[in-house]
């Protein structure tokens, strides 16, 4: 299940769950409000559509069935979406599954809580992963902020972090970085013969975000950790495929074709 955000912004919603949908998750529903419905009933297919208005209401879209969310791409920025990513994270496991839903937060779920961290730390679980950006991730972690941590690597600044938050993140860049709050820490470097710089457009981010999701909510799929590690070499590998020229649309399109070259 991936949120959208109201009318004329739900792009970078449709595209998250394009991403989740092009990476095997078995079905993806985008959840917008109501009066965004007929816009992105225009521009989608395989992507199912609910309307949602009231956070508080969030069990009539989302049934036990749902292992997986994904929030923030285009929500906006408020008390909205910060009761949204409140809800969400309030649910436990369906009878479906043994374990809680996985939980992806991007973007605009993240700086929802830019004026109160604290209040997001408090809310997560093991299955949350937060995906910042440098500048949000230093809306939510300021000591810790490119800016800031001095002689500090960026692997010990996203280590601290985890540790922090109580959960899985993960600071994008050419150099990726994701993290437990155990200090279990990878790094993800696209960079000389991987480097893809045409990956730095508008959108990859919430194709990424989708990706996690798409990977980590099915029943079958590793921790979270891992999870993340794998949709982050397809989303990069993706992106290589297609070669310059390309935006954000483009990477779910190229992701068969990357899946089809690992299964042969």
């Amino acid at each position: 299940m991936v949120f959208a955000g109201g009318v004329g912004r739900g792009g970078a919603g449709r595209l998250a769950a394009r991403a989740a949908l092009r990476i095997g998750a078995g079905l993806v529903t985008l959840v917008c409000p109501k009066a965004a419905l007929q816009e992105n009933a225009m521009r989608l297919d395989a992507v199912m559509l609910r309307g949602l208005d009231d956070p508080a209401s969030l069990a009539q879209v989302a049934d036990d069935r749902v292992s997986g969310f994904c929030a923030g791409p285009g929500m906006g920025v408020g008390v909205r979406t910060r009761d949204m990513v409140c809800a969400v994270l309030r649910r436990d496991a369906g009878a479906r599954d043994g374990r809680n839903p996985c939980v992806v937060l991007d973007a605009d779920a993240l700086t929802s809580f830019a004026e109160d961290p604290d209040a997001l730390f408090e809310a997560v679980h093991a299955r949350t992963i937060l995906t910042p950006h440098e500048g949000e991730f230093a809306r939510l972690f300021p000591d810790l902020g490119q800016s800031e941590r001095g002689s500090m690597s960026k692997v010990d600044a996203v280590r601290a972090a985890a540790a922090r938050a109580g959960c899985v993140v993960l600071l994008k860049g050419a150099d990726t970085v994701i993290a437990s709050p155990d200090g279990e820490a990878c790094l993800h470097a696209a960079c000389y013969d991987r480097a893809v710089p045409w990956l730095a457009t508008a959108g990859a981010g919430d194709v990424l975000a989708g990706a996690i999701a798409g990977v980590a909510s099915s029943p079958l799929s590793p921790d979270l950790l891992p999870s993340a590690e794998a949709a982050v070499w397809l989303h990069t590998e993706a992106a290589r495929a297609f070669g310059p020229g390309l935006i954000a649309e483009d990477l779910p399109e190229a992701l068969p074709g990357v899946l089809r070259g690992l299964q042969a």
